[in-house]
């Protein structure tokens, strides 16, 4: 790349980044989400959801949240996207509240793609892996805090 200033349209600009923000949508955020979907109606079919809310019922009551929340967090791990999917799978389903959704945003956040990131950047930097459980730990009690400070605040 050289050293002048690449100067453009600012129309040019707009569509291309409308074309950036475009693929990432389609190809990215709409497929996690709709797999969270999908994955929260085969636990509700299969009676796996109440089982999940019943065994985390005590944890995430620390929270205010129900037992059910804790496939939140667990998608998470696996996908931004897919967590903000099953909250709104959940939304919907009327199994959360939007005070429940508020307290976990921030921890989709903190500990959400936890999976894919690990081996993305920890390879990449060179991070050898039996970092990984403790960075994974402290994304979750990252996480765990900002539920509690949240709790405060909804």
């Amino acid at each position: 790349m050289s050293t002048e200033t690449k100067k453009g349209n600012i129309v040019d600009a707009f569509i291309e980044g409308a074309r950036n923000g475009m693929h990432i949508a389609l190809n990215s955020t709409i497929p996690n989400i709709l797999f969270a979907f999908a994955i929260i109606q085969v636990l509700e079919l299969t009676g796996l959801l109440r089982l999940i809310g019943v065994i985390f019922q005590p944890v995430m009551g620390i929270f205010g949240l129900p037992g059910v929340a804790a496939t939140v967090l667990m998608s998470s791990l696996l996908s931004m996207g897919g967590g903000v999917g099953v909250v709104a799978s959940l939304l919907t389903n009327g199994e959360l509240t939007a005070q429940h959704a508020a307290i976990l945003l921030p921890a989709i956040y903190l500990m959400g793609s936890q999976i894919q990131y690990i081996g993305r950047i920890g390879g990449t930097a060179g991070i050898p892996s039996k970092y990984t459980p403790h960075m994974i730990i402290i994304s979750i009690l990252n996480a765990a805090m900002a539920m509690l400070v949240m709790r405060l605040f909804v």
